[in-house]
């Protein structure tokens, strides 16, 4: 760490130069006695003059000194560790990977394996706090299930969905699901964790999952004792004896596979361990990742602050100064008006500062008023569920990224057909973006059925005679203005007549080559 310690902006240190040359002024310029002898007689001077105490006299002197030393050492930036770039958290990425091979139904835990995964996903997606994350389905196939997205509704209106009959092919392929998960992080370019939930581990995955780059996390799911597995029917399953299958948690098998794979691993809880040991990894593996791949330096210079006000504050005489401040500023800080309040912040903080901090608090309304970016902006505007209001901020950029979040919103909005074109447009300026081709594809689906249903309709042989319908369609003109009602992914996917489960599943047997019976 001292091998590492330099100072940012080194031209500063030029300054320190004028402590000394202050201290040497003020010395000449005390010195009664050099200033009066050219006008009075040697043998008189000694009587006449009047010398004041010299440590007092030139303390004011040796104070400033200290002052301009101290500041300038904080403006030259000392530092000695990297940190994470600015906003960083949020692109703390997580691959969800979970197994869905039979032994997963197990109701050993209750209401059985699967279905608690299910809600410790839940509660994960609450404490990422925005953070874009996918989920990996596998058995003796791997599949994505939701490609890197902040979208948690959607995200949990999938994975809800999950179950094992809807898996192609059965076993389970580990290494395939690993690296299905490190490509998805590998493309999007920042990094991230993968979080592997499952009930065992095949042998040989350590081997066939050699050369990945991301960091690993396991999650084992079930009991060392097991239990029986329970089909969706009701059913259990029986071995070729007839007898119930026990399927226990193999916990050897995924400390082994942590050991040579170089992962973490724990196993599932009853309460919230669990969720925030994964989020420590996940933050841990995160800060390392960037500070190894990152070329920032953490600036420290904002230490030197505290002594150098205090110092400032006791060269006054009497400290009369200090007191007419504090007074003044606890004056302001008790003040109810929110406008004085916000005026004391705008003295330390931007407005985009500003809009950091309330962002992390979870204020997003607040937070998108104070913001100037218009990205983040934008940004707070999604969180706060204000689409629209989003679509404009990010319409003022052309960028991949403005395109994809546009998307997003007007996915969110129900307008697909938006929503495909603005993730086209991204796609044309980021290419082989998988976040962006999953979400197109997604749209493209949605809007197909949309579009079929809306046929049905209009071919309803039920339909009374005579009846007059209303065309609104040519309300959606550029001179029109169509009211929206703003829709969430999970209320899409209710009113579409294919459950995500069915999708998955038709997806994933086309994926492996096979046919739907």
């Amino acid at each position: 760490m001292i091998s590492d310690f330099h100072f940012l902006r080194p031209l500063w240190l030029l300054a320190l130069l004028a402590p000394p040359a202050i201290v040497w002024m003020a010395s000449r310029s005390g010195d009664i006695r050099n200033r009066w002898k050219g006008m009075i007689a040697p043998h008189l001077l000694d009587s006449l003059v009047i010398e004041p105490d010299g440590q007092r006299r030139h303390l004011p002197a040796w104070m400033l000194a200290g002052v301009i030393s101290i500041a300038v050492l904080g403006a030259a930036g000392p530092t000695w560790k990297r940190e994470a770039p600015p906003f960083v958290a949020d692109t703390a990425s997580l691959v969800i990977v979970i197994d869905l091979s039979p032994t997963m139904d197990a109701i050993d835990v209750s209401p059985s394996r699967l279905e608690r995964v299910k809600l410790k996903i839940h509660d994960i997606l609450a404490g990422r706090n925005g953070a874009r994350t996918a989920v990996v389905a596998y058995a003796g196939t791997a599949h994505l299930v939701v490609p890197l997205t902040d979208d948690t509704d959607l995200i949990e209106t999938y994975t809800d969905a999950l179950a094992t009959n809807i898996m192609p092919k059965p076993g389970r392929n580990t290494p395939a699901a690993l690296k299905l998960a490190d490509g998805l992080l590998q493309r999007d370019g920042a990094p991230g964790t993968i979080l592997l939930v499952t009930d065992g581990v095949e042998a040989g995955a350590t081997v066939a999952s050699d050369g990945l780059h991301s960091a690993i996390v396991v999650l084992g799911v079930g009991t060392p004792e097991g239990g029986v597995v329970k089909r969706s029917d009701g059913s259990f399953v029986n071995d070729a004896g007839g007898a119930r299958i026990n399927a226990k948690l193999d916990v050897e098998a995924l400390k082994k596979f942590a050991n040579d794979a170089g992962a973490d691993v724990a196993t599932m809880t009853d309460d919230d361990t669990d969720i925030r040991w994964v989020g420590q990894r996940v933050r841990t593996n995160f800060a390392q990742q960037t500070t190894a791949q990152g070329d920032r330096w953490h600036d420290v210079g904002w230490w030197f602050i505290a002594p150098a006000a205090a110092l400032s504050a006791l060269s006054f005489r009497r400290g009369w100064l200090v007191k007419f401040a504090l007074i003044g500023l606890c004056f302001h800080l008790l003040q109810p008006s929110s406008a004085g309040a916000a005026g004391f912040m705008d003295l330390w903080l931007t407005p985009d500062q500003q809009g950091r901090l309330a962002y992390e608090r979870g204020d997003y309304a607040s937070a998108s008023a104070h913001f100037r970016d218009p990205m983040w902006k934008g940004t707070a505007l999604y969180r706060a569920g204000h689409y629209q209001d989003a679509i404009d901020a990010f319409a003022s950029i052309d960028s991949a990224d403005s395109w994809y979040n546009q998307g997003n919103a007007f996915f969110h909005l129900g307008d697909l057909e938006e929503a495909v074109s603005a993730y086209q447009k991204a796609l044309e300026k980021r290419k082989d973006w998988s976040d962006a081709q999953g979400n197109l594809a997604l749209a493209q689906r949605l809007l197909k059925i949309q579009k079929e249903k809306e046929q049905e309709q209009q071919q309803d042989p039920n339909e009374k005679p005579d009846s007059v319908q209303f065309d609104k369609k040519a309300d959606k003109g550029k001179a029109g203005e169509v009211q929206v009602v703003e829709q969430t992914s999970e209320m899409w996917m209710k009113n579409i007549q294919v459950s995500p489960a069915d999708l998955m599943a038709r997806k994933f047997a086309i994926e492996a080559g096979e046919t739907k019976p």
